[in-house]
């Protein structure tokens, strides 16, 4: 049969959707003919094209949204290899093509070449019908972790496969991130690779490219707004080895008698936001980067990193949740002037989760709320219900003597402080593929509360999430990543489907097997645990601990089987074969786990250097799915 793709318009990421079209279905079917046809507007007299784009024709056919451009709904009707793709903006119809092979047999598992099922088959032969909006607005990642340009490529070139719409950059400059994998500091096993600031700026222009090319709603910077203005670049935590000359010094917080770079580092440091002047220098600069980058759909304007770091000056009287709405107001007023509509991200994080007292924002349609509850436990998920909420007693704003709230109904009993002033939109910014993946080896716990919290944004007043996480958080499974991703495209996605679904596509007929030999790890592991909301000893624990070698050696024959087996597909086998290395990982971890609670901490301490060992030796293997350098963080609890 003779596939007449016909692109609607010359939209970029449409045309690029077509692309992927024309290359998933020659891969299916080789013996495929395909042309590619362009037209100004549908014409339902041809009936033998697949029409692919936006047309006024169209309209009807789509779930409806709130807002066409942000908010991402999906029509798919194709049969005989005809029909009809397309979305409620350009990036949709992208996300639909994707949804269309998966609806033929294709599974998108992890980012990178190896991460594809596709199967052989003739597409034509199976009818398609979807019509479907997504449950929430925000579905994006940010980068953190150790990344090269490979690794956050091929995440961008991930994200629509799996329906997700946003890619978040931080800082003006993300130079940390780049310069944590090339200069390899973690691993002495890698020689460095060094990198200029001018390669570095290469790599950014083309990620922001590959952005774009997608459709995908770019993020960007965050903090830094409250270096940058002075001059002083914010593009890492480390300390800056120089005291601020008296000109910044009179800008900053003042805190324990002294204005200065809060621990060293000017990513850190707070401002005298009581003074006209300084609130004008940042809020100046900011709208001075949104006009000069209109790319950019979510500017990011965040205060200091840290916590307990603002200023006390006399006049600092009031909340520095006062003086950041102060300022954003003042910022929507000179975006206004200026005609700029970039949206605005404010965040309610660490002191700020204290709402303002006196201020309210004024123009709400401009911003979007960000929650980032850093200090929440991953032990619970938004299940609690509002009389839980509502039962919070929350403790006044004790300037720079804050304890931060653990639990996640007092985390959300903060947010609603803030929702009573602000009805605007909002996100979550949640971490749990940042820091907490590290303390559930399994993934199957972690990937069960990632999909209950985005089922129950809704319930707590959220419009989707911007995950906070490493790029390679895919070892020993994609399941946290995936659930997110399902859950926040359809709330009403059982877990237990999206579980079957991927083990099956990423380790074929034994992919059961697997789901349960990691979920009995995850439990032995105990998550609760490894986040340190248990105690260190507890002679129960190590037997559970040591029961967890003997149970990957009885797996391991399942594992090696697998490996060995004749015409597995590649993505398959690249699955078991980092099951493999998982599993030789875990178990030297389990031994570590063993000796901490049984309270022997020098034990603990050598055998969890052999497992960074063994990891920085594996590196060059595992590295596409795993970042070594944020597991390195757990070392503290053993040494």
């Amino acid at each position: 049969m003779n596939w007449k793709l016909t692109q609607l318009g010359g939209d970029r990421t449409v045309a690029y959707a077509a692309d992927e079209l024309h290359k998933y279905l020659k891969r299916m079917d080789r013996d495929a003919r395909i042309s590619r046809i362009s037209s100004d507007g549908y014409d339902e007299n041809h009936k033998n094209a697949l029409y692919i784009g936006c047309d006024g024709a169209f309209d009807a056919l789509l779930p409806k949204v709130d807002d066409p451009r942000r908010d991402d709904a999906i029509y798919v009707n194709v049969s005989g290899g005809a029909g009809i793709i397309t979305g409620t903006n350009p990036r949709s119809v992208l996300i639909a093509v994707y949804r269309y092979l998966r609806a033929l047999g294709c599974a998108f598992l992890r980012p990178g070449k190896d991460g594809d099922i596709i199967p052989k088959c003739v597409p034509e032969a199976t009818p398609v019908y979807i019509a479907e909006a997504a449950s929430y607005r925000h579905r994006a990642v940010c980068i953190e972790g150790a990344v090269s340009y490979e690794h956050v490529a091929d995440m961008i070139d991930f994200l629509p496969k799996i329906a997700m719409n946003g890619y978040f950059v931080q800082f003006k400059k993300p130079y940390e991130f780049f310069t944590r994998w090339y200069s390899h500091a973690s691993n002495p096993t890698m020689p460095a690779e060094p990198i200029t600031e001018d390669e570095l700026d290469g790599m950014y222009d083309m990620l922001r490219g590959e952005i774009t090319k997608r459709g995908l709603m770019y993020h960007a910077v965050g903090h830094s707004w409250t270096c940058e203005p002075f001059g002083v670049p914010g593009t890492t935590w480390a300390p800056i080895g120089y005291e601020p000359p008296e000109s910044i010094a009179a800008c900053l917080a003042k805190v324990n008698g002294k204005r200065d770079w809060w621990g060293g580092v000017p990513l850190n440091t707070n401002l005298c936001y009581s003074n006209p002047a300084v609130r004008a220098t940042v809020t100046s600069a900011i709208a001075d980067y949104c006009e000069e980058h209109p790319d950019v759909d979510y500017l990011h304007f965040w205060l200091a990193d840290g916590s307990n770091n603002h200023c006390e000056c006399d006049r600092c009287k009031a909340l520095p949740a006062d003086y950041y709405v102060m300022m954003l107001n003042e910022l929507d007023e000179k975006l206004t002037a200026k005609g700029i509509d970039t949206k605005i991200v404010f965040l309610i994080y660490v002191d700020l989760l204290w709402e303002p007292k006196h201020e309210v924002i004024k123009n709400q349609d401009r911003f979007v709320l960000m929650f980032a509850p850093i200090t929440r436990t991953y032990s619970a998920s938004y299940t609690v219900n509002e009389e839980e909420v509502a039962a919070v007693e929350l403790s006044p704003y004790e300037k720079n003597k804050l304890t931060m709230p653990r639990t996640v109904a007092e985390n959300v009993a903060r947010l609603r402080k803030w929702q009573e002033m602000f009805r605007g939109d909002s996100f979550d910014y949640d971490y749990h593929m940042i820091f907490d993946q590290v303390n559930d080896p399994g993934s199957i716990q972690l990937a069960k509360t990632v999909a209950e919290d985005m089922r129950n944004l809704c319930k707590i007043g959220l419009n989707g999430m911007n995950s906070c996480q490493t790029q390679r958080v895919f070892f020993p499974t994609s399941l946290p990543m995936l659930a997110m991703a399902e859950t926040l495209w359809n709330k009403d996605a059982a877990f237990s489907d999206i579980a079957r679904d991927y083990f099956t596509n990423a380790f074929g007929t034994d992919g059961i097997k697997v789901w349960r030999y990691l979920s009995v790890l995850s439990d032995l592991f105990d998550p609760a645990y490894q986040r340190g909301e248990k105690p260190a000893v507890d002679e129960d624990k190590a037997r559970e601990f040591a029961k967890i070698p003997g149970i990957i050696a009885d797996f391991m024959p399942v594992i090696t089987r697998n490996i060995a087996r004749p015409h597995i597909p590649a993505t398959q086998k690249q699955s078991w074969e980092y099951l493999l290395y998982h599993a030789q990982a875990s178990t030297i971890y389990a031994e570590a786990c063993a000796y901490r609670a049984d309270g022997m901490q020098e034990d603990a301490a050598a055998k969890f250097d052999a497992l960074i060992a063994y990891f920085n030796r594996v590196e060059p293997e595992i590295h596409p799915v795993f970042d070594v350098s944020r597991f390195m963080g757990k070392r503290h609890q053993f040494c």
